[in-house]
């Protein structure tokens, strides 16, 4: 007995003051023989949809099997970055006001792949594990000896000023996937490994320090920045990658 057919999904009504415009989406599925590839798609849109919506409408309306992360939608967990016309963002934070051409006549073309640097498992989705084991090896996380305090530990609003910035990442990995050092060698622990050891390297409650710095000093670490900016701009948060990165290098300048 075969197999019922699947209904393919009601499209829905197409509010009459959207443009149509079309998402050029890199594919690559590991369990067919096309290999990397494009598909396009026409999409409606309006200015005040973002760029999350339009690849939604895509999965659940014109092709089921493409494939990428999201969850908050908010720009909090980080799970939608993607190359968005050839930059690294968070597809959440894109509006398409920002995108569509003041003369409405013109067409709109919007090239979306995966981020660099990292194995792509299908469509969009990468490998992040050589990711977050750079951010792990880094140890990212509050070092301290001795007995645990009886209550919380104290600091003062100025030494908290001091890694405030470092403290917004959020793993995206945008930074990162946008070094051409990380692309050319992924072993290279990349900003964003180096942006959380640098939270806790200016914590003035910590003791590890030294410790992460000595990791930070090897052929693969901090050394490798090319001071590019890339990862600057690819900071959907807007930290100072770069300038944390310049940070560390000189705190093992004067540890020397």
């Amino acid at each position: 007995m075969s197999a019922p057919a699947i209904e393919a999904p009601t499209l829905p009504p197409i509010p009459e003051s959207a443009v149509m415009v079309t998402l050029k989406i890199a594919r690559f599925n590991p369990e067919d023989d096309l290999g990397a590839h494009w598909d396009s798609f026409q999409v409606p849109t309006l200015p005040t949809d973002r760029l999350l919506n339009l690849l939604m409408y895509v999965k659940n309306y014109l092709d089921g099997t493409f494939t990428f992360r999201r969850s908050c939608a908010h720009g909090v967990c980080g799970s939608d970055a993607m190359r968005i016309n050839g930059v690294n963002r968070l597809a959440c934070k894109v509006l398409m006001r920002d995108l569509l051409p003041k003369d409405s006549s013109k067409s709109l073309t919007i090239t979306v792949e995966p981020i660099r640097g990292l194995p792509v498992e299908k469509d969009l989705v990468v490998d992040m594990e050589p990711f977050f084991d750079a951010f792990r090896a880094v140890k990212p996380y509050l070092i301290t000896t001795g007995n645990e305090p009886t209550r919380e530990r104290i600091q003062s609003q100025a030494d908290r000023h001091r890694f405030d910035d470092t403290t917004k990442c959020i793993l995206c990995a945008c930074c990162t996937t946008s070094c051409p050092v990380f692309w050319n060698d992924g072993s290279y622990f990349g900003p964003a490994a180096i942006v959380n050891a640098h939270r806790f390297i200016f914590d003035s409650r910590d003791e590890g320090a030294a410790e992460r710095m000595e990791i930070l000093n090897d052929a693969e670490g901090v050394w490798r920045c090319r001071t590019t900016f890339n990862c600057t701009d690819a900071c959907p948060r807007g930290i100072e990658v770069t300038k944390a990165i310049q940070e560390v290098k000189r705190a093992l300048l004067f540890s020397r």
